[in-house]
């Protein structure tokens, strides 16, 4: 059962990496670029997207190494505590004033990765 959480988790991560590299980049870009910033901020906001985006497809790749590998289990722990606590922060701050959060689907998706990757090592 491991296996198909893992797997699960998995293609959950892969799922937001390639929404959040591809459509949601285009989209986010594009608004970030109407609102006059300073080129600087424009990059940083760039850059920090793209890390979201890394941190998704590296927490897939690893989550399937582990499916087909799991004497590396271990690996997973930082995975799980990395998405869960993501979650948490997209809940905690939408609850903190920045509502549209809790419409995005980046808390529950980093809680389905990181719940079911959880479940898996249990």
């Amino acid at each position: 059962m491991a296996f198909w959480y893992l797997l699960a988790a998995a293609a959950i991560a892969f799922f937001g990496a390639g929404f959040h590299g591809i459509l949601g980049r285009r989209m986010y870009l594009g608004e970030i670029r109407k609102g006059n910033l300073p080129e600087s901020a424009v990059t940083l906001s760039t850059v920090s997207w793209d890390m979201f985006t890394v941190l998704l497809l590296v927490s897939g790749l690893t989550l399937t190494h582990i499916a087909y590998n799991p004497v590396a289990a271990p690996m997973a722990y930082p995975v799980v505590a990395m998405n869960l606590l993501g979650a948490a922060l997209f809940i905690g701050l939408g609850f903190a004033g920045h509502k549209l959060l809790i419409r995005l689907p980046g808390a529950y998706l980093m809680g389905a990765t990181g719940g079911l990757a959880l479940l898996a090592l249990s």
